[in-house]
C-alpha cells in the first residue's frame, strides 16, 4: 500500500506523461495540416532529359 505522498507523486507523473503525449500530438497533427496538398488531376511539365558529360566533351542521351 502506498502513502498519501507517493500516490499524489505517482498522479502528477502520469498527469505530465499525459500532457505530453497530448502536446506531441497536437504538434504533429499541425505539421500535418501545413504541408501542402498534391492535386493529382493536374498537369505536370516534364523536363527534358539533361545532357551527360563525359570528360570535356558533351554527349546527348542515345
Amino acid at each position: 500500500m502506498t502513502n498519501r505522498y507517493e500516490r499524489l507523486k505517482m498522479q502528477r507523473r502520469m498527469q505530465r506523461r499525459i500532457r505530453l503525449v497530448v502536446e506531441e500530438r497536437r504538434m504533429a497533427f499541425a505539421a500535418r495540416n501545413n504541408e501542402p496538398t498534391v492535386d493529382l488531376e493536374a498537369t505536370m511539365e516534364i523536363p527534358p532529359p539533361a545532357q551527360r558529360a563525359i570528360g570535356r566533351a558533351a554527349i546527348q542521351n542515345l
